[in-house]
Order: structure tokens, then C-alpha cells, then sequence
């Protein structure tokens, strides 16, 4: 509990540079958890440059993005309720999060080298499953908190669904 307070403050403190130097870790660490427990890599053939490349991608482009962003969305629509909450997500999931993931994919190629004509090809096939994928887990944590908003699901336990296989990120 020390330690939350501890991020609590320094977020209170220096918010953008936590945002930023926590969106690097968790993208770093997200690498180290799929070559470790879902590749199976194992410590010697572990891809350290992948792994900061996601970390370096996490604090250069995904931190600064999103965190700008959200601060964008505060604006918008500011307040805490329950509906302004509805109207944040609505936004962010209908506009933003179609445009970020249009630039983090071909961000991703041109990181893995791909050519422009590959980038493309690769962006065409990847980003309809990816944007699918993005709204389906996306709003996962809305069915779990605030499920009166959601008729659909009333009845039906939002952590039994079935979850669509993400497509991999190269």
C-alpha cells in the first residue's frame, strides 16, 4: 500500500513524466511476459533489444500520446459521473483509439523495418482484427464496473465472455 502512495504522489507531483515512464514499463514488461510465458523464449534466447525497443516505444510515442490525450478528453468532457465516464469511453473508443492504433501499427513495421509497400500491406491486413480486438477487450473493465450501463449484459457474468485471440504485434 506504501508503494501506491508512494506512485499516487509522485503522479500528483510529475504527472507527465509518470505517465510517460509508466506507460515504457509496462510496455517493457508486457515484452518480457509474451517472450517469457507465452513464447517461451527462455533467458538465453530473450530479444533484450525488443524488449526496449517496446520500452523506448512505450515512453516515446504511447505515454506522451495517450497521456495527452486523456488530458484532451478531461477537457472535453469534464466530470466524474457515471455518464461522463460513458461519454469519455464513447469518444476515446470511436475516435481516438481507431486513429492511435492507425499510426502504432505502422510504427511497429517501420521499427521492424518493413518497407513502406510492406508497412501498408501489413496495416490493410492487421488493423481490422487489431481495432476489433482493441473495442472488444477496450471495454472489458467498462462491463466489469458499470454494468447498469450495459442492458446487454445484465444476467451474464462480463468475465465469462469469450475472448478473441489478439493478433500478434512484430
Amino acid at each position: 500500500m506504501a508503494l501506491w502512495r508512494a506512485y499516487q504522489r509522485a503522479l500528483t507531483a510529475h504527472p507527465w513524466k509518470v505517465q510517460v515512464l509508466t506507460a515504457g514499463s509496462l510496455m517493457g514488461l508486457g515484452d518480457i511476459v509474451s517472450q517469457q510465458l507465452v513464447e517461451r523464449r527462455g533467458l538465453r534466447k530473450h530479444q533484450i533489444g525488443r524488449t526496449l525497443t517496446m520500452v523506448s516505444l512505450g515512453c516515446g510515442f504511447v505515454g506522451p500520446v495517450v497521456g495527452g490525450w486523456y488530458r484532451v478528453l478531461d477537457r472535453l468532457i469534464p466530470g466524474t459521473t457515471k455518464v461522463d465516464a460513458l461519454k469519455k469511453m464513447l469518444l476515446d473508443q470511436g475516435g481516438f483509439a481507431p486513429c492511435f492504433l492507425g499510426c502504432f501499427l505502422p510504427l511497429i513495421g517501420a521499427l521492424n523495418g518493413l518497407s513502406a509497400q510492406e508497412n501498408w500491406a501489413k496495416l490493410r491486413r492487421d488493423y481490422p482484427d487489431a481495432l476489433v480486438t482493441n473495442y472488444y477487450a477496450g471495454g472489458r473493465p467498462v462491463c466489469c464496473c458499470h454494468l447498469e450501463l450495459l442492458p446487454v449484459l445484465e444476467g451474464a457474468s462480463a468475465l465469462s465472455l469469450p475472448r478473441p485471440i489478439a493478433p500478434a504485434v512484430q
